[in-house]
């Protein structure tokens, strides 16, 4: 068909002066046509539909010390925020290898990262879970200098109704960082006994009043197909256990549940300890780790693995205290503000055999 005949297609309507919903703001799902209004967003502190804000760029880059020459991986691909600002010291010679384990969002960074000159001889994006990396060494020329690893969930992911993954819009119950495999969070639910949910909010995000949440939902409200259910089951379970808190307080008891139950979906610590166990045999002697956390049962893996790793002689030197995103960036980015970032340098000497199993991962530090 040609230019000429092509229908023309009207943008999304909607009702009142500003778009609320995620798929009608057309403005923020074109950043590049238009870029003021965007920016506008930005300087309010809030986050444009479609896209994700890097967090800690500055503080990453000084940890990492990108190079010429050097060979990179940024495990967490997300929007490629963190990979466009690696890219530029890395050249000429260098390259990045990026993964995400969401094929969406893996798609639309690649072609972003694309559009910005970045040809296959230096950006290479695949998609597989972080913990999988050790599958890479071979094209990366045996090991890399520099690991970073964005442990949080992208805005496009959060902001997005359909993926599930917020309280803030109704959407299905979804919750999965791969929606094409695995079980749901609404599918969990339903094969969890009530002591084992209530266990999965206490291990995964602490939530104190985990016993009423858990009966409210298994006892009342199966199956919970949506994020609206999920909300209003956590609600009524509040309620029904006499509970008066203030707004604030069950926003956070929903936060917290919606949280466990993403962790749950995906494996989210075993896939970290995974990670975390391969890693020192996926970095170059003298290679650089960053990891960004944003809870703390992600950082206190990270941690304990970290000081195991210096104990052992694995690791030269740890983050002896975790970074944290400056006043400014935390007023500037809100969902910046929980994140902790830890760095760890491998050593110059051969791994031990003493720290490694058969496989060459590393040994257990629990």
């Amino acid at each position: 068909m040609s230019e000429e005949l092509q229908p023309h297609k009207r943008r999304v309507r909607y009702h009142g002066k500003n778009p609320r919903k995620f798929e009608e703001r057309y403005k923020e799902h074109n950043p590049d046509k238009y870029a003021g209004d965007v920016q506008h967003i930005l300087s309010k502190g809030q986050t444009p539909a479609g896209m994700h804000r890097p967090i800690c760029v500055q503080e990453i880059l000084a940890i990492l010390e990108p190079k010429p020459g050097e060979v990179f991986l940024d495990a967490t691909l997300g929007y490629g925020g963190h990979s466009q600002q690696l890219m530029a010291p890395l050249l000429p010679g260098g390259m990045l290898f990026a993964v995400d384990v969401d094929g969406q969002e893996l798609a639309r960074a690649e072609a972003r990262m694309r559009g910005l000159g970045f040809g296959e001889d230096t950006f290479v994006a695949s998609q597989m879970n972080f913990c999988e990396m050790r599958g890479l060494l071979a094209d990366a020329g045996g090991g890399f200098d520099g690991i970073l690893a964005d442990l949080g969930v992208s805005s496009m992911q959060l902001d997005n109704p359909a993926r599930g993954f917020s309280y803030k819009s109704d959407g299905p119950l979804d919750l999965r960082l791969n929606p094409d495999t695995g079980r749901s969070a609404s599918q969990l639910l339903r094969s969890l006994s009530v002591d084992k949910l209530e266990s999965i909010l206490l291990e995964n995000a602490d939530e104190p009043l985990a016993g009423p949440i858990a009966r409210s939902i298994k006892v009342g409200f199966l199956p919970v197909e949506t994020t609206a259910g999920l909300v209003e089951a956590v609600r009524v379970g509040l309620r029904r256990a006499g509970l008066k808190l203030p707004e604030s307080d069950v926003k956070k008891c929903i936060q917290r549940t919606f949280m466990a139950l993403r962790i749950a979906v995906n494996e989210e610590f075993r896939v970290l300890d995974r990670f975390l166990q391969v890693l020192p045999s996926c970095l170059k002697p003298g290679g650089r780790v960053a990891v960004l956390s944003f809870h703390s049962g992600e950082d206190r893996r990270v941690k304990k693995s970290f000081a195991w790793g210096l104990e052992m002689g694995i690791y030269a030197s740890v983050a002896p205290t975790p970074l944290r995103p400056s006043a400014a960036e935390q007023g500037a980015n809100p969902r910046s503000s929980c994140a902790k970032l830890r760095w760890a340098v491998r050593s110059e000497k051969p791994l031990g055999a003493a720290c490694l199993d058969s496989r060459g991962d590393l040994r257990s530090c629990q």
